[in-house]
C-alpha cells in the first residue's frame, strides 16, 4: 500500500514541476515593467501636460529672450538653440524618475518585484524604457515648436529622428542619476529636489544657450567632460547634417560613463533595501 501512495505521490509532484511555467527571461520581464509604467503615464495627465509645456516655454522663453543679443536675429539663434531644447527637455521631463522610483520603494509592492523570479533590475530598467513615451512626446513637441519659430533643420526628417534617438540614449543614461535620488533619499519629495537641483548645473555648465568657444578656456575644458554638452553637440550636427563620428561617438562614450557608473550603484541600493 504504501509503496502504491509513494508511486502517486511521485507521478504528482512530476506532475506540479512539468506544469511549472518557465522563469520569465530578462526581456519579457522588463517589457512588462515597461508596459506598466506606460500605463502609469496614461493614468496621470499631470505628466503629459508636463511633457507639451516644458519645450513651448523654454524654447518661447528663452529662444526669443536671448536669440537677438547672442545671434544677431531670433531666427538665427533658432537654428543652434532647438537641437539643444530636445535634448534639455528629455532631462527636464524625466526629473520625474527619482520621484516614481522613490514611490516604488517605499511600498511592499517592490518587495513582492524583488522576490519574483525574474531578472532583478528589470524593475528600474522597464521603468526607465517606459517613460520613453513622455520623452518622444516633449521631443517631438520641441520639433514642432520650433518648426513654428523658424527652425529649419538641414539635415532633414532623418536628421531630426537621429536627434531624437541619441536624445532618448542619452536620457536613459542619465535617469540612472536620478533613480540614486530615488533609492537614497526618504521621500519623493526630496528625491525631486535633488534632481532638480543637478538638472540645472548640468544644463547651464554645457554649450546648451551659447557656442562652447565662446567661453572661457577653464569653463570650455569642463563643458568638454559633461556629457549633456557632448549629446547637444551631436544633436546639433545630427539635426544639421554635419555631425561627425567623433561627435556621435563622444556623445554615446559619455553616456555609457553614466550608465557604467550609476546603474551599479542603483541596483546596490535596491538590493540593499531587499
Amino acid at each position: 500500500m504504501s509503496s502504491v501512495v509513494e508511486a502517486g505521490t511521485g507521478r504528482g509532484v512530476s506532475a506540479l514541476a512539468a506544469a511549472r511555467p518557465a522563469r520569465p527571461g530578462a526581456l519579457s520581464s522588463t517589457l512588462t515593467f515597461a508596459w506598466r509604467a506606460v500605463q502609469k503615464v496614461r493614468r496621470d495627465p499631470t505628466q503629459i501636460l508636463e511633457a507639451l509645456g516644458v519645450p513651448i516655454m523654454f524654447t518661447l522663453v528663452f529662444g526669443f529672450l536671448f536669440g537677438g543679443a547672442l545671434a544677431g536675429s531670433t531666427s538665427s539663434y533658432m537654428q543652434f538653440y532647438i537641437p539643444g531644447i530636445v535634448v534639455f527637455t528629455g532631462i527636464m521631463i524625466s526629473m520625474r524618475i527619482g520621484a516614481v522610483v522613490n514611490l516604488d520603494n517605499s511600498r511592499e509592492v517592490t518587495d513582492r518585484f524583488r522576490a519574483l523570479a525574474i531578472w532583478r533590475p528589470a524593475a528600474i530598467v522597464g521603468t526607465l524604457l517606459g517613460n520613453n513615451v513622455l520623452y518622444v512626446v516633449g521631443c517631438a513637441v520641441a520639433v514642432a515648436v520650433g518648426l513654428a519659430v523658424g527652425f529649419r533643420p538641414d539635415g532633414g526628417v532623418l536628421g531630426v529622428l537621429a536627434t531624437i534617438l541619441i536624445t532618448l540614449v542619452f536620457v536613459f543614461s542619465f535617469s540612472w542619476v536620478y533613480v540614486v535620488f530615488g533609492l537614497a533619499l526618504k521621500s519623493p519629495t526630496a528625491a525631486l529636489s535633488a534632481c532638480q537641483a543637478i538638472v540645472f548645473p548640468v544644463s547651464f555648465v554645457s554649450n546648451f544657450f551659447v557656442p562652447q568657444e565662446t567661453l572661457p578656456g577653464w569653463l570650455q575644458a569642463v563643458v568638454g567632460l559633461n556629457p549633456f554638452a557632448l549629446t547637444i553637440t551631436a544633436a546639433r550636427g545630427l539635426a544639421h547634417g554635419t555631425a561627425t563620428a567623433g561627435e556621435v561617438g563622444a556623445a554615446l562614450a559619455g553616456c555609457a560613463a553614466l550608465v557604467a557608473v550609476f546603474a551599479p550603484l542603483s541596483m546596490f541600493l535596491y538590493r540593499r533595501r531587499a
